[in-house]
């Protein structure tokens, strides 16, 4: 399983990596090997407000449908329209080209409750 050092996770299996006063956010490796070939994606429309912990969006694979949470709180800045004709990248590359959005962070403190890569090996592996 990769899990790459110096990003943030949650307990809802998304990665947080901080690009100043803005995060990236993507699926995890773990996630994306749960949800199997992903073929859709619904994305967050920019400029949308979201809250740590609400619902942003959608990942279809073709064994399920799971929704996106919000690690942070904040207004969504970019989206990844890529994944709109590409959804496999959160397959082939989730730390990478599979980025999802990135958010204008409106609290930096709400870091402080994800967890880093240890914390995030000892969720899965619990």
């Amino acid at each position: 399983m990769n899990l790459p050092e110096g990003l943030h996770y949650s307990s809802d299996h998304e990665w947080v990596q901080v690009v100043g006063d803005s995060v990236r956010i993507g699926i995890t490796d773990y996630a994306q090997d749960a949800l199997g070939d992903v073929v859709y994606v619904d994305l967050p429309s920019t400029g949308t407000p979201v809250a740590a912990g609400s619902t942003f969006g959608e990942v279809e694979s073709t064994k399920s449908v799971s929704d996106l949470f919000a690690p942070v709180s904040g207004e969504i800045m970019t989206v990844n329209d890529e994944l709109v004709d590409a959804p496999e990248r959160l397959n082939t590359d989730p730390y990478g080209d599979g980025w999802i959005c990135t958010i204008a962070m409106s609290d930096t403190q709400e870091l402080d409750a994800l967890l880093d890569a240890a914390g995030y090996a000892a969720l899965i592996d619990g």
